[in-house]
């Protein structure tokens, strides 16, 4: 059966070269196939460039949307980091403000201090010279007592009875002068 298929095998090759190229068989099937393949790689090319096409265009349209992101969080860190700075500047400036209003009060503190102080001292001054003052009126009066008392026992004890009547007398004559 080997032999036989050698045989033919050999034969066919014998009959070939006498055969042309249409007549064989084998040319036919490769025309045909190259054919199918020219017919079918249009549709099939033009399905994968437009496989190919709108994967490229969902990849453009990440890209333009990941851009659009990032620019917009580009913004974002922009306007937060403004507002941060504008926050610490106002903070600063907030800062500055207490310390120039602390300054401010304690200025005002020690010079109401002072005042008070001084009011104070004076209030006492005056208290003093008041005291003083009561104190020399009281010994002036205390000493006005002691000479009426000791020039009332020195006159009743020197002055005659008419004397001392006309010394009255006077007195009262003298007294309207020394009201008025």
């Amino acid at each position: 059966m080997f032999i036989s298929v050698a045989q033919a095998a050999e034969t066919a090759a014998e009959n070939a070269e006498a055969v042309g190229f249409f007549q064989n068989p084998e040319s036919w099937v490769a025309i045909t196939w190259l054919i199918v393949v020219v017919l079918l790689a249009k549709p099939v090319f033009k399905g994968i460039t437009k496989g190919l096409d709108d994967r490229r265009d969902r990849i453009k349209e990440r890209l333009a949307e990941a851009e659009r992101l990032r620019d917009e969080a580009q913004e974002m860190l922009a306007t937060y980091q403004k507002k941060q700075r504008d926050a610490m500047k106002e903070a600063e400036e907030i800062v500055a403000q207490a310390k120039a209003e602390a300054e401010r009060l304690a200025k005002q503190a020690a010079a109401d201090l002072d005042e008070l102080v001084k009011r104070r001292e004076q209030q006492a001054i005056d208290r003093i010279n008041q005291a003083e003052a009561e104190a020399t009126r009281e010994v002036r009066n205390k000493a006005v007592e002691i000479a009426v008392a000791a020039t009332g026992k020195l006159v009743a004890d020197t002055l005659s009875a008419d004397k001392a009547n006309d010394l009255i007398d006077a007195a009262i004559k003298d007294l309207p002068n020394r009201l008025h």
